[in-house]
């Protein structure tokens, strides 16, 4: 009879560990990383169209298929993961403007820059647009140490544009930046307001034809 249990014992053991050794290679190298880039790619969308209230946990843990108690294998608060989706969205929308304004051909880069910027198609693909226009306001009102790395990308984002910007020395370019980046957030930011198509179109071009009429390259 002892010698049945210890059988018996031996051979729950032995399935416990071949099931965890199944489990373990279930996942090929580098599935964690790949699972941790699409939640934050994912969620990074879901903040551009929602706000940052608006990418609760569970909300993006189903989006990707996973529990929520598996998103604490990859971030240590909700915090963390919004701020990867911040830093995600400016990354994401700032390669698409610098491979537009390297492609820039014949025309000015910052030309370029603005007439994309103030198109149709990131008037309406809210989820992939700039995170100055959509969470302005929502990275204002966080914490002190947020907002902080939150001025860290914006930085990175203002040394990324500001090579294509017009003017001659790097004090103008960066002033350009500004003043150009900061009328088409905000004519964005408007557009989005007003239902109108015809509404939203005029905005866009009259900001778009204001802009590129009023800097020298």
């Amino acid at each position: 009879m002892v010698i049945i249990l210890w059988m018996q014992l031996i051979f729950v053991c032995a399935l416990e560990m071949s099931q965890s050794i199944l489990k373990t290679m279930r996942y090929a190298p580098g599935h964690k990383a790949e699972v941790h880039r699409k939640i934050v790619q994912d969620s990074s969308r879901r903040v551009r169209a929602e706000g940052l209230a608006g990418a609760g946990v569970a909300s993006v843990m189903r989006d990707t298929g996973l529990t929520h108690g598996g998103f604490y294998k990859h971030f240590e608060s909700k915090d963390e993961l919004l701020l990867a989706s911040i830093k995600e969205a400016f990354r994401d929308f700032s390669d698409r403007l610098v491979a537009a304004a390297q492609q820039a051909g014949s025309d000015e880069p910052w030309k370029v820059i603005v007439k994309s910027y103030l198109g149709l198609e990131n008037l309406r693909r809210v989820e992939e647009s700039c995170p100055l226009s959509t969470l302005a306001t929502d990275m204002a009102r966080t914490d002190k140490k947020m907002r902080g790395e939150i001025v860290v990308e914006l930085i990175k984002y203002k040394e990324l544009m500001t090579p294509f910007m017009p003017g001659r020395r790097k004090a103008e370019k960066e002033r350009n930046f500004f003043v150009i980046f900061s009328a088409m957030t905000g004519a964005l930011q408007l557009a989005r307001i007003i239902p109108d198509p015809g509404a939203q179109e005029k905005i866009l071009a009259s900001t778009r034809e204001f802009l590129l009429s009023s800097f020298e390259g």
